[in-house]
């Protein structure tokens, strides 16, 4: 089975300090993806895409290209929890454990949510497609409209209150002229509770927990241990050779000390 664990890292911490004459004018993201506990990969990411979220679909690309497969279990930090992954994820019959952005927040017993009548707390009647306010009046739709992101489309339907004249609720519901009125996305609404779901369960949670120390050390091991604290070259292809340089040698270290123990493992059943 390929399991992928993902993470990233800003490529500022392997810049050093910024000086006074330096400027960065775009973020890049380094990206490390284990696999199988077996080889580390990781790559420089695109800079114009600064946010990581964008980079998880070019990296599943790169995978398949590699290994003639997409992975059958991808584990990342929230960075990348977005509904494109998300749909992209379901769409290739990879099994996702990817956090949302509040994921972590809503774990704990002491939460309560900064809006208590956001859409996503509001009853939804899904057979007569229309949402209960909080004084119990429906909210019918109204509407949809598309949004696109590069190639991904997203589709939002509007609801809108009947008459928020008077009510007592309105101060604390919203703060909207006229009636209220909110905009779902369905599909995002059904991937987000499809992943919290599964991050919940027994396989979820040993994920979560072993991404960790399956992808961070990577990081550690380059800058402390290999003592690499800022990249030498300028230009984000100069340093992409760089970090591919890095990558190899990680992954020959890494290859060596699992032929040690296989070695060693096969000494002890001999004796």
């Amino acid at each position: 089975m390929h399991r992928c664990h993902l993470h990233a890292n800003s490529l500022s911490r392997f810049c050093g300090k910024r000086r006074p004459h330096e400027k960065w004018s775009a973020e890049a993201w380094l990206q490390c993806a284990d696999l199988n506990k077996q080889s580390v990969y990781r790559q420089l990411l695109n800079p114009s895409k600064s946010h990581r979220n964008q980079n998880l679909i070019p990296h599943n690309q790169q995978h398949k290209k590699l290994y003639g497969t997409a992975p059958e279990v991808q584990v990342a930090d929230a960075g990348y929890g977005s509904e494109q992954n998300y749909q992209y994820l379901d769409d290739q019959g990879t099994e996702a454990y990817i956090k949302h952005n509040y994921f972590d927040k809503e774990q704990k017993k002491k939460h309560k949510p900064k809006y208590p009548f956001a859409p996503e707390y509001l009853h939804y009647n899904k057979d007569k497609d229309q949402y209960i306010c909080p004084m119990g009046q429906p909210m019918k739709c109204v509407g949809e409209h598309q949004e696109q992101t590069g190639s991904f489309i997203r589709t939002y339907k509007h609801y809108q209150a009947a008459n928020c004249n008077g009510c007592p609720m309105r101060g604390a519901c919203h703060k909207q002229q006229g009636n209220r009125k909110i905009k779902v996305s369905h599909e995002g609404s059904r991937l987000k509770k499809q992943a919290v779901e599964r991050l919940k369960t027994q396989t979820g949670i040993y994920h979560r927990k072993k991404r960790c120390w399956d992808t961070e050390p990577v990081f550690g091991n380059i800058k402390h241990n290999k003592n690499f604290k800022r990249f030498r070259l300028k230009g984000v292809e100069k340093v992409a050779i760089e970090w591919g340089l890095l990558s190899i040698a990680h992954n020959l270290s890494k290859v060596k000390a699992v032929a040690k123990l296989k070695t060693e493992k096969n000494l002890k059943k001999a004796a």
